[in-house]
């Protein structure tokens, strides 16, 4: 512990000099502290400060829309997303009636908007919790589905699943897990790709089978068990270049040195011909929509 609290606070150290350097300013009333551990006997926690103030040690953190808590299981985030959508499921109780209201398709629409949306954000990190957890969220898909359809409550999901064409919440998230295998394999820089168990902890897995494994590994069985896993996956450099170290562009713009409001059309016209007549070997592109005087 001693030696993470070291390297902890010359990061941090780092940061904020980073930071003075630059003009920015970080608040140490407004940071959190969260140490990740597994281990049920007692241990310190560590003692990260800037500027000489301690960052307050919690249980749990909200980052980017997924709360993490200290043992990873993600009961917390589940709990909170439960809160969320049965929340959500009060416009889908309002919304439909016998003698007027919405019907299926846009019921399950809404559904989908505001419930299926939120459930779906963030599964490829809080999907390391226990299947005991996740199918806590499955009674809110289901009830939903029963509002869509007005079923009564005695109704077999699995009727409701064909009725409406729509997956069970465990076979959607294995659906996009495997999406987002692609997409990372599309992409030849992709951290996920240079993921991979050593033999030792593999090894300490297959003994232990209650322990749920990584991401990347689990969709790798995913793949291989739905014979995907020799599928050719077309690479995809969105990023030829790093949005930091964009390119400089020339521009000419003959027009801009005349006012719009007080120039003759006639004259636009034949900067416009002649400079199609000086660049007549380029490919033109017009980005208005208008290709000659009668559009």
């Amino acid at each position: 512990m001693h030696l993470v609290e070291r390297q902890l606070q010359n990061a941090v150290n780092k940061l904020v000099a980073w930071c003075d350097k630059n003009g920015h300013s970080i608040s140490p009333e407004k940071r959190r502290c969260v140490h990740f551990c597994r281990k049920r006997k007692l241990h310190l926690d560590p003692a990260i400060h800037i500027q000489n103030i301690a960052i307050p040690i919690v249980n749990d953190i909200r980052f980017l829309g997924v709360i993490f808590d200290r043992k990873l299981t993600f009961i917390p985030h589940i709990l909170h997303l439960r809160k969320k959508c049965e929340r959500s499921l009060n416009i889908l109780k309002v919304l439909p009636k016998t003698s007027w209201g919405a019907d299926r398709t846009s019921l399950l629409r809404i559904h989908q908007a505001v419930i299926i949306s939120r459930i779906d954000y963030g599964y490829m990190v809080y999907g390391s919790a226990r299947p005991t957890v996740l199918r806590w969220l499955d009674t809110i898909h289901h009830s939903a589905l029963r509002i869509c359809t007005g079923a009564f409550r005695t109704s077999p999901v699995e009727s409701l699943y064909i009725i409406f064409h729509q997956l069970p919440l465990d076979s959607r998230r294995q659906t996009i897990s495997a999406l987002y295998s692609f997409l990372a394999q599309s992409v030849r820089v992709h951290p996920i790709n240079q993921l991979s168990l050593p033999a030792g902890l593999r090894r300490l897995y297959a003994s232990r089978p209650p322990h749920i494994l990584p991401l990347c590994e689990r969709t790798t069985i995913l793949l291989h068990d739905s014979d995907l896993n020799n599928v050719a996956v077309q690479f995809c450099d969105i990023l030829t270049f790093p949005p930091w170290d964009i390119p400089q562009f020339s521009l000419l713009n003959p027009f801009s040195r005349f006012d719009k409001s007080s120039t003759a059309p006639i004259t636009f016209q034949q900067l416009f011909n002649h400079h199609r007549y000086q660049y007549s070997s380029f490919v033109p592109i017009f980005t208005d929509g208008s290709k000659s005087d009668g559009l």
